[in-house]
C-alpha cells in the first residue's frame, strides 16, 4: 500500500503540491495525469524519495520513503528522460546495476532483451530516446520491484515497442502484485491500463477515483431544443456547446437532476453520451481553472 497523506511541496514561495492525498492499494496501476507545470514530477520525485516533503508524508507499507534505502530498494524508478552514463556499454550498465542493487537479477534482465532486442555493446549515447526507455525499463524490471513508477514510459516508442511494454506492465501485476504508478500524456493507454486515476492541476487534486466512477462523475449530455434556451442558471454544467438545435452539456453533478432541468427548459429529448478520458480531462480542464 502507497499512502500520501497531506503532501505539500514548496519551491521558494511556489507551492507545487498542495495538500495532495491518495491511497494505492497493492497490486493494482494508478495513474497521474494533469497538464505541464500541473505537479505530476514534483509527486514523483517525493514518490522516490528524491524529494523531502515540505508537509505531510509518504509511506509504503507504514515506513516512510523519504532517506530510506530499505523501501527505496524496493523501488524502480523510470524517469521521461533517463541520464545514464553516455560512454557506457549497455553491458556496463548492466554490471553497474548488478554492483549497486543487490537484487538485480541478470537473467531477468537478459530474458527481457529477448523482447526488446538491444545491442549490449553499444554505449548509451548511441542509443535513440525510445532505445534508453526501453534500458530503463529492462533494468528496473530486473529489480523485481514492488513498486514501479513511470514518468511518460511510452514516450519515444513506436507502436510495437508500445504494446510489449503494456503487456510487461500488466503481466508484472498480475503475476507479482507489482503496484504501478503512471503518469503520462497517453491517456488513451492510462485508459486501458489503470484501476484508479488521479486528475491534478495546480498542484492540487481535481478529481480522483477508479476511470470507472470519474466516467460515471464526469458526462456529457446531448439536449436538444426545439427554440434557443438560457442554460445559464443551471449550477454544475462545466461546458456547453450548440450545434443548431443541439446542445452539448458537460457536467460533474448529478446528471439525472440536470436532465430533469433541462426538460424543464424546454428540451424534447436528453440523452448521455459516453466520453474517453481524454475528453473528461480537456473539458475539466479548461474550467476548472
Amino acid at each position: 500500500m502507497i499512502s500520501i497523506k497531506n503532501v505539500s511541496k514548496f519551491y521558494d514561495k511556489f507551492k507545487a503540491l498542495d495538500n495532495v492525498s491518495i491511497e494505492i492499494p497493492k497490486g493494482t496501476i494508478h495513474g497521474l495525469i494533469g497538464e505541464n507545470g500541473a505537479g505530476k514530477t514534483t509527486l514523483i520525485h517525493c514518490l522516490t524519495g528524491i524529494y523531502k516533503c515540505d508537509e505531510g508524508i509518504i509511506t509504503y507499507d507504514g515506513k516512510p520513503v523519504y532517506d530510506n534505502p530499505e523501501v527505496k530498494s524496493k523501488i524502480g524508478y523510470v524517469a521521461d528522460s533517463n541520464s545514464y552514463f553516455p560512454n557506457f556499454k549497455i553491458i556496463d550498465m548492466v554490471n553497474f546495476y548488478k554492483g549497486i542493487y543487490p537484487a538485480f537479477d541478470e537473467d531477468r534482465f537478459y530474458e527481457l532483451n529477448n523482447i526488446f532486442k538491444l545491442v549490449t555493446q553499444r554505449k548509451v549515447k548511441q542509443l535513440s530516446k525510445g532505445m534508453q526507455m526501453r534500458l530503463a525499463l529492462m533494468l528496473n524490471l530486473s529489480l523485481h520491484p514492488d513498486v514501479l513508477i513511470l514518468d511518460e514510459p511510452t514516450s519515444g516508442l513506436d507502436a510495437i515497442a508500445k504494446k510489449q511494454v503494456i503487456d510487461l506492465l500488466i503481466s508484472e501485476v498480475t503475476e507479482r502484485e507489482c503496484t504501478i504508478v503512471i503518469s503520462s500524456h497517453h491517456l488513451r493507454e492510462l485508459e486501458m491500463l489503470c484501476d484508479s486515476l488521479t486528475i491534478i492541476q495546480n498542484g492540487a487534486i481535481l478529481y480522483q477515483n477508479s476511470i470507472d466512477k470519474i466516467k460515471k462523475q464526469i458526462v456529457k449530455l446531448q439536449a436538444v431544443f426545439r427554440e434557443a434556451a438560457d442554460l445559464s442558471d443551471i449550477n454544475g454544467i462545466l461546458n456547453i456547446e450548440q450545434i443548431g438545435s443541439i446542445y452539448y452539456i458537460i457536467t460533474d453533478k448529478n446528471s439525472d437532476e440536470i436532465t430533469q432541468q433541462l426538460y424543464s427548459k424546454g428540451a424534447d429529448l436528453v440523452e448521455q453520451i459516453g466520453m474517453s478520458l481524454e475528453d473528461i480531462f480537456i473539458y475539466t480542464s479548461e474550467n476548472k481553472e
